[in-house]
């Protein structure tokens, strides 16, 4: 493993693939790794990119890796595939343009599954932007899934998110609003040629005209056609501006620290929920059950009992390491 963490931090590609490998997988060694590159972290910008599926979002996040990349940034891709609920496998045909990318030294692209995740972000998406970041990376582009209105852990995970609609969007804009829409930056209206465009727009402007809130920052509306790359320098410019604005007033020290407050939340969740489930609380929930179905017991007695058992067992291992 120290062989492993020395080609990482030397700059070997495939080290670093390797050890998304192992945070993917969830492997014992998977925080003690991240523990030992975390003070490399937090030079490179994230942008989240979301939006309905069929929105071009793959293509977009094509063009702006290329506009980037002619900017001598490197840039780290990850890109959040559906899961198959037949294999579990992701879904990657998407990914199949962006394979000349993948010869440029300047960019790494991973394709990652949500394996379950309702959040729009695969479940380990946050580490492996963080070792994206701490191996070098000066971008990160996050590409969601695409579910809709749960593309929330964008929100947290990206310095700038940027929703990607198309003119058919339009139908189903009004129940986007209470989601999706409220987590924009900048909006991009992508295939932009297409008939309905125009009506998109206005309605686009209407719903924000809607919101009566005082914000400084006033989320912008990009037309592009990104397969052609029309409107993507425009975006471009959108997203330093925010970039600009979020420095200057501090907001970018602000989200870092929610976004850390969030991420040792995660943890201790995942390792509560690990440790609460063990052998013993499988085995008393599984004989509960039959008892429950039959009103011997209700769902709520039996959900205290499984954590008091789950305080008593905290206590005793307190004493013991004492």
């Amino acid at each position: 493993m120290e062989d492993l963490l020395k080609r990482y931090l030397s700059g070997d590609r495939r080290a670093l693939a390797r050890l998304i490998s192992i945070v993917e997988d969830d492997s014992d060694d998977a925080l003690r790794l991240l523990d030992r590159v975390y003070h490399r972290v937090g030079r490179a910008y994230r942008i989240g990119i979301t939006g309905p599926p069929g929105a071009g979002k793959s293509t977009l996040v094509d063009q702006m890796t290329r506009l980037f990349r002619s900017k001598n940034a490197r840039v780290g891709v990850i890109a959040v595939d559906p899961t198959s609920p037949f294999t579990g496998g992701a879904l990657l045909g998407d990914r199949i343009r962006m394979n000349e990318l993948s010869t440029d030294r300047g960019v790494f692209i991973r394709s990652m599954a949500t394996r379950g995740s309702l959040g729009g972000l695969a479940h380990r998406a946050q580490e492996v932007a963080d070792l994206l970041d701490a191996f070098g990376f000066d971008i990160i582009l996050m590409e969601t899934v695409g579910v809709g209105q749960s593309e929330l852990d964008i929100v947290e995970a990206a310095d700038s998110t940027v929703v990607v609609l198309v003119p058919e969007s339009g139908d189903s804009i009004q129940a986007m609003k209470a989601g999706l829409m409220e987590i924009a930056d900048i909006f991009v209206l992508n295939k932009s040629d297409r008939e309905g465009a125009e009506r998109m727009l206005v309605e686009l402007k209407s719903v924000l005209h809607l919101d009566q809130r005082e914000k400084p920052w006033q989320a912008p509306i990009v037309q592009t056609i990104a397969n052609t790359g029309d409107g993507l320098p425009a975006l471009m410019q959108q997203i330093e501006n925010h970039r600009t604005y979020q420095k200057n007033a501090e907001l970018l020290t602000i989200k870092k620290k929610q976004r850390i407050e969030s991420y040792v939340r995660q943890i201790i969740d995942d390792k509560l929920k690990d440790d609460f489930w063990n052998e013993q609380r499988v085995d008393s929930l599984s004989k509960a059950i039959d008892k429950i179905y039959d009103k011997i017991r209700s769902p709520y007695t039996a959900s205290i009992d499984l954590f008091e058992s789950f305080g008593k067992t905290a206590s005793a291992d307190t004493r013991i390491h004492e």
